[in-house]
């Protein structure tokens, strides 16, 4: 099984693609070059036939082998508990933000399953590996920026201090969503908080690139960003 889908997944290759994937995604080498759709597509396939045999015994040689796993487990139908089982399993192989953010964003059962999976969430939200914090951050991105979760998401998001450019990113980003639907709370949070500079001041350039947000209002954000701390030169 595992030659066949390596053979197909390069019948599906896009050499510019690769080039282009590979510029945003610094050290990751092994990008076969797959638009997303197209591995969408083959991963819903997948994950109609022998899918757990599929993700016991999968490559993970190539970025989209490792993503395909992680696709196939937005679309399979199962137990929220063998869903789980098989996440932790895929969680360790995230590399870089692209094999974390797709299969995120394929995760739709979440949203009938909050609590269950906020629970899962909760050591990788403590951990001390980048692509694992990364992976819980962008989950409460796609999943909990909601009246029932804001205050929550806003406190964790707070209490993120993993030194981690791919984390500060991620946090920065789902700050600038809650401000977009929660722009008061989000804004308390702001005026007091414990966010690094990096992630404070990305946050508030993200929220004024919005075009949801108005010239006042960018104005104003302009001037809570924080002064750069430059080295001192000897």
């Amino acid at each position: 099984m595992n030659q066949k889908i390596r053979d197909d997944l390069f019948t599906m290759q896009d050499e510019k693609y690769r080039d282009f994937h590979k510029n945003l995604c610094p050290g990751t080498d092994n990008i076969i070059g797959i638009r997303i759709p197209l591995l969408r597509d083959y991963a819903k396939n997948l994950a109609k036939g022998d899918w757990q045999d599929y993700l016991e015994n999968a490559w993970n040689d190539y970025n989209e082998e490792i993503m395909l796993q992680g696709l196939v487990l937005g679309y399979v139908k199962t137990d929220i508990e063998t869903r789980l089982s098989c996440l932790a399993d895929y969680i360790p192989k995230i590399n870089n933000w692209a094999n974390c953010d797709s299969p995120c964003m394929s995760m739709k059962f979440i949203k009938k399953e909050q609590s269950r999976v906020l629970e899962f969430l909760q050591p990788y939200l403590a951990s001390d590996k980048e692509y694992e914090v990364r992976f819980a951050v962008v989950t409460l991105l796609d999943y909990y920026v909601d009246a029932d979760h804001i205050d929550y998401v806003l406190s964790t998001l707070d209490g993120i201090c993993l030194d981690a450019y791919y984390v500060k990113m991620a946090v920065a980003w789902t700050l600038c969503e809650c401000y977009l639907k929660f722009p008061e709370k989000t804004m308390q949070l702001f005026h007091q908080n414990h966010l690094d500079d990096f992630t404070f001041n990305k946050a508030i350039q993200k929220i004024r690139e919005s075009l949801r947000v108005s010239k006042e209002e960018k104005e104003m954000l302009n001037q809570m960003k924080r002064p750069v701390k430059r080295r001192s030169q000897r």
